[in-house]
C-alpha cells in the first residue's frame, strides 16, 4: 500500500527548491545595480537585460520541459540531469560578485556568466513538477501542487524584507548561501524520484496531445493572460495602490499581504481542484482576482486595500496551484514536462511584457495610464471567462458520453 507520508514530504520538498530557486531571483535582482555599476554597464541597460533573462526563460523552460519528459524515461535520470545542471547554474550565479572587482574589464565575464545562470536554470522551474505528473496519483496531485507552490508564496512574501534587510550587506554573502544552500537541496531530486516511482501504480500511457489541440491552445492563452493581468496589477501597480493610503517606508510591510492571501488559498484551492479540475479552479480565480482588482482600484481606506489585496493574492494563489496540475492533466501521461515547460515559458513571457512596457515609459505616459490600471482586472476576466467555458465544455462531453 502507498505510504501517505511519501506525498507530504515530496511536496515540502518541491516547495523548498521553489523557495530557494525564487530567492536566488530576488538576491539577482536586489545586487544587479550594483553589480553592473561596477563593470561599467550603464543604468540604462538594466531594464533591457531582465527583459533579456526573460526572453531567454521563455525560450529554454520549454525546452527543457520537453527535453525532462525524454530523460525521465529511464528512472533516476531526470534527478541525476538536474542536479548537475543546477550545479553549473550556481557556480555562475556564486561566481557573479566575486568577477566584478576587476572593473569595467570583468563586463564579458560577468555578462557570460549571467547569461549561463539564466539559461540552466530553467531546469528547476518545469522537471521537478513534472514528477507530480509522472508517478503520483492524480487525486493526490492537487495537494502536492499546492505545497510545491508553497515555496513560491513564502519567497515572494519575504522578497520586500530582503530587499531592506540585504541593502548594506556585501553581495557575496547571500550569494554564496543562496548558491550553496540550492545545489545541496537539488541533489535529493533523485532520492524524490525513485521515492515516487516506488510508490507509483501502473497506468495506462496515453498517446501525448498534439501541440497545437484546442484544450492546449486555450490553456496556453489563459496562462498569458492571467499572468500578464498578475505582472500589471502586483509589480506595476499595487505599490501606488497603497501609497494612496501608506507611507513609502509601509510598503515593505504591507507588499507581503498579497503574498499571505497566496499561500493561505494554497490548501483550500487543492481541495477544490481535486473536486472540480484545474481548469474550472483556474477559470474561477481568474473571475474572482478581476473583482479583487477592481476593489483595490476602488478603496476608500486601507482596511479596505488590505482585504481587496489578500483577495488578489490568494485568487493568484489558486491561479498557480490549479494551473500546474491543469497543465499535467493536459500533459496526460507523455508530455508532462512540456505542457507545465509552456505554463512557466508563458509566465516569463509576461515578465518580458511588463519589464518592457517599464522600458519604454509606458508607466509615465499619461495616454496609458487609465489602460495600465483596468487591464490587469480585464485580463483576469477575461482569460477567468475563456478557461471556465472550456471547463464546462469539457464536463458536458463528459456527461454527455458518460
Amino acid at each position: 500500500m502507498p505510504n501517505a507520508a511519501v506525498p507530504v514530504r515530496v511536496g515540502l520538498y518541491l516547495a523548498l527548491i521553489q523557495l530557494l530557486f525564487a530567492l536566488c531571483w530576488t538576491v539577482y535582482v536586489i545586487y544587479l545595480p550594483a553589480l553592473a555599476a561596477q563593470v561599467g554597464i550603464p543604468r540604462s541597460w538594466l531594464l533591457p537585460l531582465l527583459m533579456l533573462d526573460q526572453a531567454i526563460f521563455t525560450i529554454t523552460d520549454l525546452a527543457i520541459g520537453v527535453a525532462s519528459d525524454r530523460v525521465s524515461k529511464v528512472l533516476g535520470r531526470l534527478g541525476r540531469w538536474v542536479a548537475w545542471i543546477t550545479a553549473v547554474s550556481c557556480a555562475a550565479f556564486l561566481a557573479l560578485p566575486f568577477v566584478v572587482g576587476t572593473g569595467a574589464a570583468a563586463q564579458p565575464l560577468f555578462l557570460g556568466l549571467t547569461l549561463i545562470w539564466v539559461i540552466t536554470s530553467s531546469a528547476l522551474r518545469a522537471p521537478p513538477l513534472m514528477l507530480l505528473g509522472k508517478y503520483t496519483a492524480k487525486p493526490a496531485i492537487p495537494w502536492m501542487a499546492s505545497l510545491a507552490m508553497l515555496g513560491l508564496g513564502v519567497a515572494g512574501a519575504a522578497a520586500p524584507y530582503l530587499t531592506v534587510t540585504l541593502r548594506d550587506i556585501d553581495p557575496r554573502i547571500p550569494f554564496v548561501l543562496a548558491s550553496v544552500t540550492l545545489v545541496l537541496a537539488t541533489f535529493g531530486l533523485t532520492y524524490v524520484e525513485r521515492l515516487l516511482a516506488g510508490q507509483a501504480t501502473p497506468q495506462v500511457v496515453a498517446p501525448p496531445p498534439k501541440a497545437l489541440s484546442p484544450p492546449v491552445l486555450v490553456f496556453a492563452l489563459a496562462v498569458a493572460v492571467l499572468a500578464l493581468g498578475y505582472q500589471f496589477h502586483f509589480s506595476m501597480n499595487s505599490a501606488a495602490l497603497f501609497l494612496r493610503f501608506a507611507k513609502p517606508a509601509d510598503l515593505e510591510y504591507l507588499m507581503p499581504v498579497f503574498w499571505i492571501g497566496f499561500n493561505i488559498a494554497l490548501l483550500p484551492a487543492g481541495f477544490l481542484t481535486k473536486r472540480y479540475g484545474g481548469l474550472a479552479v483556474m477559470g474561477g480565480a481568474g473571475l474572482l482576482g478581476a473583482v479583487s482588482i477592481v476593489a483595490a482600484r476602488e478603496a476608500v481606506s486601507l482596511e479596505m486595500m488590505i482585504g481587496a489585496q489578500l483577495m488578489a493574492g490568494a485568487a493568484w494563489g489558486c491561479v498557480m496551484m490549479s494551473a500546474v496540475t491543469a497543465a499535467l492533466a493536459i500533459g496526460s501521461t507523455g508530455a508532462e514536462g512540456r505542457t507545465v515547460g509552456l505554463m512557466f515559458s508563458l509566465l516569463a513571457l509576461a515578465t518580458f511584457a511588463r519589464v518592457g512596457a517599464l522600458a519604454i515609459g509606458l508607466p509615465a505616459d499619461p495616454a496609458w495610464t487609465a489602460i495600465l490600471q483596468w487591464l490587469p482586472s480585464v485580463a483576469w476576466a477575461a482569460a477567468g471567462a475563456i478557461v471556465l467555458y472550456l471547463a464546462i465544455t469539457q464536463w458536458r462531453d463528459h456527461f454527455a458520453s458518460a
